[in-house]
């Protein structure tokens, strides 16, 4: 899981990446579960949707880069239980880059001024929540100290950067819904399972990070 750039030519590197089009629904795609997998369902085009953002927050770890993924407490209403980037609706007139910041600080402790914004990921529809969700890439710099909340997080996962790009962690498994068996795309990173709108988000992270 190597051949990435150092995390500041990591960040500068995807800071113009991101400034540049995206991959969009085409990577998106490779990872949403059987039946989403047209370019129609996830677009946030025409949808009467939630507003969202989520913060895919990198920082340097070991020498590499990492990102921050939660484990959602089972008391939450929306995705309980299930492995998430920080996120939540958008308050009032924020931005999503706001809203993505806000949550980093209210989920994992990291203070909104503190991240570098490098850029946004495309949008993405969840029917199953309604929610349209815009993805907010940022970066930190070394000496921070995570501070998970509780009530929103059960567990706090470090995960390496470089596990998005390595094929061996992509696998798909058949879960039934709705009494119909269906294959689910995932990835298996730091011991869990990453599926639904956070997988095919970070597929499409991918796909930058292999255009760079």
């Amino acid at each position: 899981m190597s051949g990435l750039p150092a995390h500041p030519a990591l960040v500068a590197a995807l800071r113009a990446r991101l400034a540049a089009p995206l991959p969009g629904p085409d990577a998106q795609m490779a990872m949403a579960p059987l039946g989403r997998r047209t370019r129609a369902s996830l677009s946030v085009e025409g949808k009467d949707c939630r507003q969202a953002a989520v913060l895919v927050l990198l920082y340097p770890s070991g020498g590499a880069t990492s990102f921050a993924l939660t484990v959602r407490q089972p008391s939450l209403r929306d995705h309980s239980g299930q492995v998430s980037l920080p996120g939540g609706s958008l308050d009032g007139a924020e931005t999503a880059e706001e809203a993505a910041l806000r949550e980093g600080w209210e989920e994992v402790g990291v203070p909104a001024d503190r991240p570098d914004v490098l850029g946004r990921l495309t949008p993405l529809y969840i029917p199953p929540s309604n929610f349209c969700v815009q993805p907010v890439v940022a970066a930190l710099d070394a000496g921070f100290t995570f501070t998970p909340h509780e009530a929103e997080v059960a567990a706090l996962l470090d995960v390496p950067l470089a596990a998005l790009l390595d094929p061996d962690l992509r696998r798909v498994t058949t879960w039934e819904y709705r009494g119909v068996p269906t294959e689910i795309p995932l990835f298996a990173l730091s011991g869990h399972e990453v599926w639904g709108a956070t997988a095919m988000i970070l597929a499409e992270l991918a796909a930058v990070l292999e255009a760079l």
